[in-house]
């Protein structure tokens, strides 16, 4: 016999049959053009020529997909490329896996290569062509690296993140259209992982259901992170060493997202299994209006502090906080998203970045009471110059979270 609980979309359902009712919803979303890299490398040179920079180091990773289409992740093998203010493009890696990175490529270029004996960082410094050139060095790039390269390069090095990183906080047409696709698809997943929920059920049964349901609506890597949490443990923003099972009047805590072309989504949501009691309900309602305080903050002009400041004060006139004690909001109230799950800019205190058209960033001004329960809600929105538009529509209400 079915249990019925008091949460609407929450429970009577199992994993099978959930996984038999989703289908694939990422299929149409293609890859970013080719003529955007070299737009995206031209405007990157012109920001280098005004920095007095004659070259940049973009080390495997996002900073390298985003400028050139190539996705590899970082190692203790050297692998990147080296863009020339003068219009050069050049690609380092080890040779043996000459055949995989020119499989990978999305732009042509040459790839010097360098043989496991062999020093890779010599190999990047002849690229300089004997010139005493000034080497930008990406932010992603690990200390190790920079050292290196530093030692090896011919002229001075420096700091390239805001020739690198500044472009990357406006995302074009086809970036948004990617996160859509992802944040929707995602959204769908948490339906589905609401409904088969049942008491002890553990959190790791659920993460895997997750990971299984995002590859059946397409997402080719599954998720890219799960936090499922119960109980008293959604207190942790992040989790806890040794997760509980399901009980009966637990807050459920669940942060999933996937991807698509290198683009994110990130979405959580809270709600109660079973029957929420009246505290629940005060704080999962001072949640979603704190939500709310954040988005119709989120004017044109106005700074990301201020979008967090208007979460918080939300907060506090309901009695939470203030600041971040607790009860109350511990954590910033969201981040930009795009080939990162977390990047710049930041909607927190002492972040006086201006928000502009184009801008991405997750809203989840968590509201944690410490030892009894946790509540976030995320959900992103995308800037444009009528204002911010939700990527996803918030939580409806702790009685029906999904509508």
């Amino acid at each position: 016999m079915t249990e019925t609980l008091a949460t609407r979309g929450v429970g009577g359902s199992d994993a099978a049959t959930e996984l038999e009712r989703l289908t694939g919803m990422l299929g149409h979303c293609r890859p970013i053009p080719e003529a955007t890299f070299r737009k995206r490398l031209d405007g990157l040179r012109e920001r280098m020529a005004g920095a007095g920079i004659d070259a940049v180091w973009l080390n495997a990773g996002s900073n390298l997909t985003y400028y050139t289409g190539l996705r590899w992740p970082a190692s203790e093998r050297l692998v990147g490329a080296l863009v020339s203010a003068d219009g050069g493009l050049d690609y380092v890696g080890p040779a043996f896996e000459t055949g995989t990175l020119k499989g990978f490529m999305r732009l042509e270029a040459p790839l010097t290569v360098w043989e496991e004996h062999e020093d890779p960082y010599a190999r990047v410094a002849a690229l300089a062509r004997g010139k005493s050139a000034v080497l930008g060095i990406s932010p992603d790039t690990p200390l190790v690296t920079a050292h290196a390269l530093g030692a090896a390069w011919p002229g001075a090095t420096g700091d390239a993140t805001h020739a690198v990183l500044s472009a990357r906080m406006i995302k074009d047409a086809d970036e948004i259209a990617l996160m859509q696709a992802t944040k929707t698809a995602t959204l769908a997943v948490h339906e589905a992982t609401a409904r088969m929920l049942r008491p002890g059920i553990s959190t790791r049964e659920v993460t895997e259901f997750i990971h299984t349901a995002h590859k059946a609506i397409g997402a080719p890597g599954g998720s890219t992170f799960c936090i499922v949490l119960f109980g008293a443990d959604t207190a942790f923003p992040h989790g806890v060493a040794d997760p509980k099972t399901l009980e009966a009047g637990d807050m459920v805590l669940i942060d999933t997202g996937c991807a698509i072309h290198g683009y994110q989504s990130d979405i959580t949501r809270s709600y109660v299994f079973g029957t929420p009691i009246q505290h629940q309900r005060d704080i999962w309602d001072a949640e979603k209006a704190c939500q709310i305080a954040a988005f119709e903050a989120a004017k044109i002009g106005a700074t990301c502090a201020s979008v967090d400041a208007a979460a918080r004060a939300e907060a506090e006139r309901r009695g939470l906080g203030p600041g971040y004690t607790l009860p109350g909001i511990p954590h910033r109230t969201g981040h930009g998203i795009g080939l990162d799950i977390h990047e710049d800019p930041y909607l927190v205190g002492g972040d006086e970045t201006p928000l502009a058209a184009g801008m991405c960033f997750s809203n989840e001004p968590m509201i944690v009471v410490p030892g009894e329960f946790g509540i976030r809600l995320e959900d992103h929105f995308y800037m444009t110059d009528d204002g911010p538009h939700w990527f996803t529509e918030p939580a409806k209400s702790i009685d029906d979270p999904f509508g």
